[in-house]
């Protein structure tokens, strides 16, 4: 039997040894309070020794300030750097590397890019005089400053300030070069500051020589020129070395306005502008009014090489197609023979251009990109912007804008392949995708109606409905990537209402598939790749990878069989061709920030983005409006003179009137109401409009090569 008393001496023990424990922890814990505030106490008397009264307090409080605003902002000041630096990755000296002679279809010469070295002249044998010019006109204190001259930046702002303009620029040459060599034209916060910390970037990594020479060798000079070595060849026929100084002040006067001053288009201009570089080169103090006055009474004359105007968006993306194709075979000096049609692609320039000046104050909107596909899939046309000369960055194929409603056609066609049809019945209704609740443009619903109402009147729940309830994202991504595009695709939710930054070349793409039956893989620019000396490199009828087909016979029919009614009765009807069936899609952004019309005929696909490089709204433009009608009026007169061939899917190439006509019957009795797209409401086709259409088809059998199809009144009552 357990004797009773050990347990109460076990106890004993243990309450004795957790007195113990919690005497220990309190003398502990009071030991430690007591040498921690006779610590404090004796920092704090130490610290009293430099306590400051008055006016120094003062300053060390904002001095203490600083100090704290200086740590956070360097945190931010790395965090903005970062993506800066990213740019620096890969052989960025080496670009330029190939040089290749480019011809148009037809075999013509339209221009040049790259640079051999050799033809690269240091910048210790150029004249001084050509050296001062630059200097004095683009960043006089360039050997003075570390990349970002705020002395200069200042002299700028009082000097726009004074002229309420901008008369001056406050960007160094080396923020120029960054520019040049790792970012683009858009007039954006973020390209801006990536362009000063890649400025400091350049001048610790370059000696200021070697920064001189690579803005002198790598800036456009105009008439398609890459550096001062080769301007000087195109306008005076003459190397670096052989300059005078009229001459050079008539370079230094290309550097930032190469396509305004460019000699061989307007050379009173260009004279105006030299007589301004002899002015700066007296201000700075590199010359004086003596040594410039025989410049000034003698003005530079140029070689006579006519109105040349090359392709430069086209021949920008067509170089970089022949160092892709040509890398493997080591050969760098090259002939390239080319998709482009000049007559095209002067066409979409011109059409660009008319409808930009004509109404472009009006709908607030500045710029413009098109890219012409032939149903063979030889790229005919890119224009990448108005004017190459201002900005280098090409809006055709680099710039990915949010697509609207014109992204809708690679839902259908995801729908299509899995087992829908046109007559396929969908609700529009109310919808919710987790807190996503999106609606038409007119707030209002329809109830159940076919795919052909729903994407004619552009009604945004039914694509929603058709993702969420029978497709998935998934395979729409995978469709639209299979159809071309190449721009990476959001797999949220909203893509289906156009959400992804597509670039204006994925877009034709993707909707040439459309217009080739289904097959893709046939987009290309360069036919042939040659040496000088006549060795075949490369053939595309014999070396380019074998299309394939995306889309079944089927699906393309019945896509077809939708898309070729928005033209007619839908919110592309300003794009209708006289006397031509087409088929489209109108895309409008939020806020009016991009405004999209991509369509195609049996001949051609060709996509039309127009917009603003800083990402400012327009004025309510939306793709049936301006968009349509720049795409109308070159494509109209591409198919000009050319044997016309159907739609996929569609028997007859050109308009039926009864087609037509059924079609506003239908429109009227209101079976099938005009479509509206996300923001497009273009009025209803009516016969007034057939006429006209038919009016000018006859202007257009009679017109010259490149004449207006109509006047912006005809157009705008369209």
């Amino acid at each position: 039997m357990e004797n009773p008393v050990e347990p109460r001496k076990k106890r004993g023990r243990l309450a004795a040894g957790l007195l113990a424990l919690d005497a220990w922890l309190d003398s502990s814990l009071y030991e430690l309070r007591f040498r921690a505030q006779q610590f404090w106490e004796n920092a704090t008397i130490f610290f009293r020794r430099f306590r400051v009264k008055g006016w120094r307090r003062g300053i060390i409080e904002v001095l203490s300030e600083g100090f704290t605003m200086a740590a956070g902002g360097s945190v931010v000041m790395l965090a903005l750097a970062m993506p800066a630096f990213q740019e620096t990755t890969g052989n960025w000296r080496n670009q330029d590397d190939f040089a290749v002679t480019f011809l148009d279809r037809y075999g013509n010469e339209i221009g040049q890019r790259g640079i051999i070295q050799r033809d690269s002249v240091p910048v210790d044998e150029m004249p001084d005089h050509v050296i001062k010019a630059v200097l004095a006109t683009e960043d006089r204190r360039f050997f003075d400053h570390y990349g970002i001259d705020f002395l200069g930046l200042i002299r700028a702002m009082s000097e726009n300030v004074r002229a309420n303009s901008v008369v001056q620029g406050g960007s160094s040459l080396t923020q120029q070069l960054a520019k040049n060599l790792f970012l683009t034209n858009e007039r954006t916060v973020e390209r801006k500051v990536k362009e000063a910390f890649l400025s400091l970037w350049l001048e610790s990594n370059l000696s200021k020589k070697e920064i001189l020479q690579l803005y002198l060798d790598r800036a456009y000079m105009g008439g398609g020129t890459f550096g001062i070595a080769a301007a000087a060849d195109f306008y005076f026929d003459k190397q670096v070395k052989d300059l005078n100084l009229a001459e050079a002040a008539m370079l230094a006067g290309l550097f930032k306005a190469p396509t305004k001053y460019a000699p061989h288009i307007n050379l009173p201009a260009a004279r105006a502008r030299a007589n301004v570089v002899l002015s700066n080169l007296v201000q700075a103090g590199f010359m004086t009014e003596g040594q410039v006055l025989s410049a000034r009474l003698r003005p530079a004359d140029i070689v006579d090489r006519g109105d040349r105007k090359s392709p430069d968006y086209f021949l920008d993306w067509a170089f970089d197609e022949v160092k892709k194709i040509a890398a493997k075979s080591g050969i760098h000096s090259l002939v390239a023979r080319t998709t482009i049609d000049m007559n095209i692609q002067k066409a979409a320039e011109e059409s660009v251009e008319f409808h930009l000046r004509q109404f472009g104050k009006e709908y607030h909107v500045t710029e413009g990109a098109v890219v012409v596909i032939e149903t063979n899939g030889a790229v005919r046309a890119i224009v990448g912007g108005r004017d190459y000369g201002a900005s280098q960055f090409n809006r055709a194929t680099r710039a990915q804008r949010q697509t609207g409603s014109s992204f809708k056609p690679y839902v259908y066609a995801t729908a299509m392949e899995n087992g829908f049809t046109p007559e396929s019945v969908i609700s529009d209704g109310p919808i919710s995708w987790g807190a996503w609740s999106p609606k038409n443009y007119t707030r209002g619903y329809s109830g159940r109606m076919s795919l052909t109402t729903a994407l004619v009147k552009s009604i945004n729940t039914v694509p929603v409905r058709l993702a969420k309830d029978h497709l998935s994202i998934p395979p729409i991504k995978a469709m639209t990537e299979a159809m071309g595009v190449e721009s990476p695709v959001s797999s949220h939710k909203t893509m289906v209402l156009g959400t992804s930054g597509l670039t204006v070349m994925d877009q034709a793409t993707g909707y040439s598939v459309l217009a080739q039956d289904g097959i893709v893989g046939t987009r290309h620019g360069i036919t042939q790749l040659v040496t000088h000396s006549g060795q075949l490199i490369y053939d595309y009828s014999k070396d380019a990878p074998p299309p394939h087909r995306v889309l079944s016979e089927q699906a393309v029919a019945s896509m077809n069989s939708i898309m070729v009614q928005i033209p007619e009765v839908g919110t592309a009807r300003r794009a209708a061709l006289p006397n031509i069936r087409s088929a489209g899609k109108t895309g409008t952004t939020q806020s009016y920030r991009d405004a999209w019309y991509v369509g195609y005929t049996g001949n051609y696909t060709a996509a039309v983005w127009l917009g603003n490089d800083d990402f400012s709204p327009t004025n309510n433009m939306t793709g049936g409006s301006l968009p349509a009608m720049v795409w109308q009026r070159f494509m109209a007169y591409a198919h000009q003179n050319i044997d016309l061939k159907p739609i996929p899917g569609i028997k007859n190439p050109f308009v039926d009137p009864a087609t037509i006509a059924k079609a506003e019957e239908a429109a009227k009795s209101g079976t099938q109401q005009p479509a509206a797209d996300t923001v497009d409401r273009p009025p209803v086709l009516s016969s007034t409009t057939t006429r006209a259409l038919r009016a000018i088809a006859d202007v257009f059998r009679q017109a010259p090569a490149i004449s207006p199809p109509a006047e912006p009144e005809t157009l705008s009552a369209l």
